[in-house]
């Protein structure tokens, strides 16, 4: 007796691209950091003050390069605009065009008015711009009411973003990698690593280096609830208490590429909590291995996950390639952030510590 076996493979372009990874990582770090900036600005706490201030920077340089990654995703501004002339309330991603407005309108009114005594005592100094300070700064008095009524508006925002942009992602049942609760969790706790690592980062790049213990204790809360976190995906796909990681990691066990994946994430993650703990002075390493876990939980998210098969047989794979939709878009990401970067260090002093 002859058995007749058909296979169905259906191939299909990526639905995300990296412009998508770049946008998720770089929003998260921003949100994230607009947070750390919280308890030296706002609550004036004099060990949070300098690291409050690169923070500041981070969440500009960064909330600022975001949405325009966002905008190559959708390919037209058109597209964007249609959140708006035709708005759906059933949908996260339509939610998300709401509540970033909401966030970049707190983030700058928020920074600006922590940098208006700043801004004032620049304008008193003779400087070649002294007139462009005096406008900026409209008066330049600290007013911590005004800070507060900001960081709040911009601290919802904030969370907002946190939350659509995980729950954007978990709802699509289609993805088994997708469908779960831990995911918005562990994009939040990556996003914290990020928003940490980055702003390590520039306080290396300002010469400010004294708050490397206080990150990287943080740094190291963050790598022990992204090892938890995983651990409970696993727990709960192995156990099969939820239906959409076990099919997840039933769909990978024959896949080596995903046993490569899995141990880089792990590895990376334990190595980045070693050098957190065990190298409290330290600062670039840490800060590094921190950014780079942040951009492979998402890279492993929205574009790895995309070569599971929703039907068929066929494991499609993304290559990334040399083009706008890829890594010279990747690379364009990073000119902007240091374009932008240049530009406000370069109007105001970010390596002084913040006014009190």
């Amino acid at each position: 007796m002859n058995t007749t076996v058909e296979v169905l493979g259906f191939a299909r372009e990526p639905a995300w691209l990296p412009w998508a990874v770049s946008y998720f990582f770089l929003i998260g770090i921003s949100t994230t950091a607009f947070f750390l900036s919280l308890p030296g600005l706002v609550w004036r706490r004099p060990d949070w003050r300098g690291v409050s201030r690169r923070a500041l920077l981070v969440a500009l340089v960064c909330g600022l390069t975001g949405p325009v990654a966002l905008l190559a995703d959708l390919h037209q501004p058109g597209r964007f605009l249609n959140f708006y002339l035709h708005p759906n309330s059933g949908s996260w991603m339509a939610w998300g065009a709401f509540f970033i407005p909401v966030y970049m309108f707190g983030l700058c009114l928020y920074a600006w008015l922590c940098l208006r005594p700043q801004l004032a005592a620049m304008g008193q100094s003779g400087e070649k711009f002294a007139g462009l300070y005096r406008r900026l700064a409209y008066g330049g008095h600290d007013n911590p009411g005004a800070i507060r009524m900001a960081a709040l508006v911009g601290s919802i925002g904030a969370a907002l973003i946190l939350l659509y942009t995980g729950m954007e992602v978990m709802v699509v049942q289609a993805r088994a990698l997708w469908h779960s609760p831990v995911l918005p969790l562990l994009l939040l706790v990556s996003a914290l690593s990020g928003g940490l690592g980055m702003t390590g980062l520039f306080e290396v790049m300002s010469g400010n280096r004294a708050a490397a213990p206080l990150l990287n204790r943080w740094l190291a809360y963050s790598q022990w609830a992204s090892l938890l976190l995983l651990a409970v995906w696993g727990l709960l796909g192995a156990s099969g208490l939820s239906s959409a990681a076990a099919e997840a990691l039933a769909a990978m066990q024959g896949a080596f590429s995903w046993w490569v994946t899995g141990a880089w994430l792990i590895g990376s993650t334990v190595l980045t909590l070693w050098l957190a703990s065990a190298r409290r002075h330290t600062l670039l390493l840490p800060a590094l291995f921190a950014l780079q876990g942040a951009w492979l939980v998402r890279w492993i998210v929205l574009m790895v996950s995309q070569s599971l098969p929703k039907m068929g047989a066929t494991t499609p794979r993304y290559v990334l390639t040399l083009t706008p939709d890829g890594l010279l878009g990747i690379v364009g990401m990073v000119g902007l952030c240091l374009t932008i970067y240049i530009v406000l260090t370069s109007l105001v002093p970010w390596d002084e510590p913040a006014e009190v």
